[in-house]
């Protein structure tokens, strides 16, 4: 009898339970109210919101809005997105109910913006009124396509020896002041009339040299198919944080409606201190020199969203230059490494090449493309072959022979054919070339027409030779351009052409 009373009691309890919840539930979702209990430099804790989700945007008072990022039993730490100096301890804070996001569309083009879609240029709202998700999953290994389409940078020393793909992520690294912008800038500037769009991304710079970036690309007509995140140096660290993921989302339209995109983060060493300052703040586990443990996954994330889709899913691509700074010349720091491992090649910039004026400072011996060798054009291909090789053999010559070890005639030749090639090699910055002209001067050195030039007389006779072969060579350039082989009658006439050009210099 006991058992026969005991289940209806027992359903009854159930059904007042389940009863309460209902009730509850829908008045804790809908109200999303909670209170800060701490404040720090660019963080809060916040207690209270115990059905917030991570990434959640929530709202302090004044407009400030925070991102969720721990999500502790008791409590919620809360990346802050702004200044926060009259932000304190039991102010109120609601949930936004949506994730951060960023704006995206072709009204982004020519604007300069901060990572939350805020414009910075004094130009008024966004047109835009799609909004995405700043961290998106990455595109499915089955939806990607092969690196097969170059994209040119304009600068000789790159083009020729580590050439970059469509959809490759090619790191840029070295020492301050060495011209890692300055590379980063003159392939923006080569895309101009390429219909390639860019996005160039500002973590942790000065204000004054983000300005000068800016100015720079209005001048010279680049910032009309391009996009500037900007996180400056003075801004909070959260910005910093979400400024290369919102700077990706907006960059991932433009790919997804089919067309190719470039983007420049510049730079992740200072996006990893930033990241490293709230992981600390947040009283994260700190590992080696005290980054967090999950900094690999973190870039890892953002740099495995560029790529190339498919045909079928429109064929656009995300092109990667992520740049990093070094000290010493050390690549085997901790964050160097940790990005080389992920990316697909690296440029590194040398501080004693660019101590002794050989701009772009790009040291190929150290310098490599997994990629974009299947990318090149084939023209490339015939007049540089076996140029990366035998500059690095020069190098490696020229430092034995400051001992004044006496060398064969052979041995002499290699070194003076390697200045050559060095000063062929310079390129003052933004003056990227189209790729005719990059052609017909390096098969002036590679054949050996320098050989019996002045070293000095090697900048001037190679403005000579590029602008009187896209004149009168006109036929050949558009083939050329076209990425069709050189074949042996185009190889002949530009011979002839420089010959004459060289004949007429000496003479």
């Amino acid at each position: 009898m006991a058992d026969g009373l005991l289940h209806p009691l027992l359903e009854q309890t159930y059904a007042a339970f389940a009863q309460a919840q209902e009730q509850v539930r829908p008045r804790l979702h809908t109200q999303g109210v909670g209170h800060v209990s701490y404040v720090g430099q660019g963080i809060a804790r916040v207690h209270g919101l115990h059905e917030v989700q991570a990434e959640e945007l929530i709202r302090f008072p004044d407009g400030l809005m925070g991102m969720a990022f721990n999500l502790d039993e008791t409590e919620v730490g809360v990346i802050l997105l702004g200044d926060s100096q009259h932000l304190s301890a039991g102010d109120e804070v609601r949930q936004m109910h949506r994730v951060l996001d960023v704006p995206v569309g072709e009204g982004m083009l020519g604007r300069v913006v901060d990572p939350t879609g805020r414009p910075l240029d004094g130009r008024g709202p966004l047109p835009t009124v799609e909004r995405w998700p700043v961290e998106r999953p990455v595109t499915p290994i089955m939806d990607r396509a092969p690196v097969t389409v170059p994209l040119q940078t304009g600068l000789k020393a790159i083009d020729a020896l580590i050439p970059v793909g469509r959809g490759q992520r090619e790191l840029i690294l070295g020492d301050r002041q060495t011209g890692k912008t300055a590379v980063a800038l003159d392939t923006m500037l080569n895309q101009k009339n390429k219909n390639i769009i860019c996005v160039y991304c500002a973590i942790g710079q000065r204000s004054s040299a983000v300005a000068n970036v800016i100015a720079d690309l209005r001048e010279r007509g680049a910032l009309a198919y391009t996009t500037i995140v900007v996180a400056a140096g003075e801004d909070p660290p959260g910005l910093e944080f979400i400024a290369p993921f919102a700077a990706t989302t907006i960059a991932e339209y433009f790919m997804e409606q089919g067309r190719d995109v470039l983007i420049v983060y510049d730079d992740l060493t200072r996006h990893a201190w930033a990241y490293r300052e709230l992981s600390l703040l947040l009283r994260r586990p700190p590992g080696r020199e005290a980054f967090p443990g999950d900094i690999f996954y973190l870039h890892s994330r953002l740099l495995e969203r560029s790529t190339r889709l498919r045909p079928e899913l429109g064929g656009g691509s995300l092109t990667a230059l992520p740049i990093v700074e070094t000290e010493a010349q050390n690549v085997s720091a901790y964050i160097p490494t940790n990005i080389i491992s992920i990316t697909d090649g690296q440029i590194y910039l040398s501080p004693d090449l660019y101590q002794k004026g050989t701009l772009p400072a790009v040291d190929v011996g150290r310098s490599v493309s997994r990629v974009g060798g299947k990318t090149q054009l084939p023209a490339y291909r015939a007049v540089a072959g076996d140029l990366r090789l035998a500059y690095s053999q020069f190098e490696e010559l020229e430092s034995f022979a400051r001992f004044g070890t006496r060398l064969d005639e052979a041995t002499q030749k290699v070194i003076e054919r390697g200045r050559r090639v060095r000063e062929v090699l310079k390129q003052p910055q933004y003056e990227p070339l189209p790729v005719a002209e990059q052609i017909a001067v390096l098969l002036a050195v590679t054949t050996g027409l320098f050989d019996d030039l002045p070293v000095d007389a090697i900048g001037p006779i190679s403005q000579t030779i590029r602008e009187e072969v896209v004149r009168r060579e006109t036929a050949v350039c558009r083939r050329i351009e076209q990425g069709e082989r050189l074949n042996d009658a185009d190889r002949d006439a530009l011979l002839q052409r420089i010959k004459i050009i060289i004949h007429d210099y000496s003479g």
